[in-house]
């Protein structure tokens, strides 16, 4: 069976904080850009990618140790890069903020090279309501933890959705993890 892996902890509620506080003064983009057609449908919320934040070099070392530690005990991927910045994505109830199912498999100079999903619970989990991160594994649909700082780490080829957020604000960090395609 294809394994996921959550990791409670991979960062603090202040770690969380510092994120969200940063991303404020960042521009933010809609997300409703998916290959190469906007699609609200598909996706309704916005990003913000982390190389345009100034001071985040920290989280990619947190991301790095993460992946390093869970790739070596669950997943056992040649990873060689993180080829794309994180981005921060905000799904708010008052856009219906969601993102339906769908791979990571990436198109353009990324295709087949993202092997692993890391998503990262940013938000407190009283902050809003729905939004739940969704994988499916086989035919069984696996929810990830919503408590704050949480990573959960998934095949980028495993489909997956973000449930409509139906009150407040959900925020989670998300980035991938390249290698060769796989065979």
């Amino acid at each position: 069976m294809i394994a996921i892996h959550s990791q409670s902890g991979a960062f603090t509620s202040q770690d969380c904080a510092t994120i969200l506080a940063g991303i404020g003064e960042a521009p933010a983009r809609d997300a409703g850009l998916v290959g190469r057609q906007r699609d609200h449908n598909l996706r309704r919320a916005d990003i913000t990618w982390l190389d345009e934040v100034p001071g985040t070099g920290w989280i990619m070392d947190r991301i790095i140790d993460v992946v390093r530690a869970a790739n070596a005990q669950v997943f056992g991927f040649d990873l060689t890069d993180f080829a794309e910045s994180p981005q921060v994505a905000r799904y708010d109830a008052a856009r219906e903020g969601h993102f339906d199912w769908h791979t990571d498999i990436g198109d353009g100079p990324v295709a087949g090279r993202r092997k692993l999903t890391i998503v990262v619970q940013l938000s407190d989990p009283g902050a809003y309501e729905g939004g739940v991160l969704e994988i499916m594994r086989g035919s069984a649909v696996i929810e990830a933890p919503r408590d704050q700082g949480a990573a959960t780490l998934f095949p980028g080829f495993l489909l997956h959705r973000v449930t409509p957020v139906t009150g407040g604000t959900r925020h989670s960090l998300t980035v991938w993890a390249h290698g060769p395609a796989f065979r």
